[in-house]
């Protein structure tokens, strides 16, 4: 993923990329509970073509995970990409994709092995899920989490 669309200066989408609106569903506060507690909210920035995502939470080993992350669509890849900043100082990038119920966010790379899946309850307002990654001697590491929307 380039860090910018600096060499596309003059020819700049007129409008949000339709992708985009596969992430319509993630707009609102959320709270998130089990091994990760914390509220997420995410929100379009004017024009549509950026997600705002703010988070504030504790991850396992009591990890402070607070920043923001903008979400939109990569021309390059022809994904939907994020850049992540937080308050430790990462600066990371993410690959999402939301197909029927399934949330799926990838650390870096579409094909990933770091990554978190989650899936939407048949109202949309709950999300169970969880992050994974590989650890040394073919172990997995993770967590899981349950999201529940707090309002739209």
């Amino acid at each position: 993923m380039a860090d910018n669309n600096n060499r596309r200066a003059g020819y700049l989408p007129k409008s949000p990329h339709p992708a985009l609106k596969k992430l319509e569903r993630l707009v609102g506060k959320w709270q998130d509970t089990g091994d990760y507690t914390g509220t997420d909210t995410y929100e379009w920035m004017e024009g549509g073509f950026f997600l705002i995502h703010h988070f504030d939470g504790i991850a396992p080993g009591g990890f402070h995970a607070k920043g923001v992350e903008y979400i939109g669509f990569d021309e390059d890849t022809q994904t939907l990409r994020s850049h992540l900043m937080d308050i430790a100082g990462s600066n990371f990038t993410y690959t999402w994709n939301i197909e029927n119920d399934i949330l799926t966010i990838r650390f870096g790379e579409r094909d990933s092995d770091n990554f978190y899946q989650g899936k939407f309850s048949e109202d949309g307002n709950t999300i169970i899920g969880g992050w994974q990654w590989p650890e040394e001697g073919n172990k997995l590491g993770g967590y899981k989490t349950v999201t529940t929307r707090q309002s739209k």
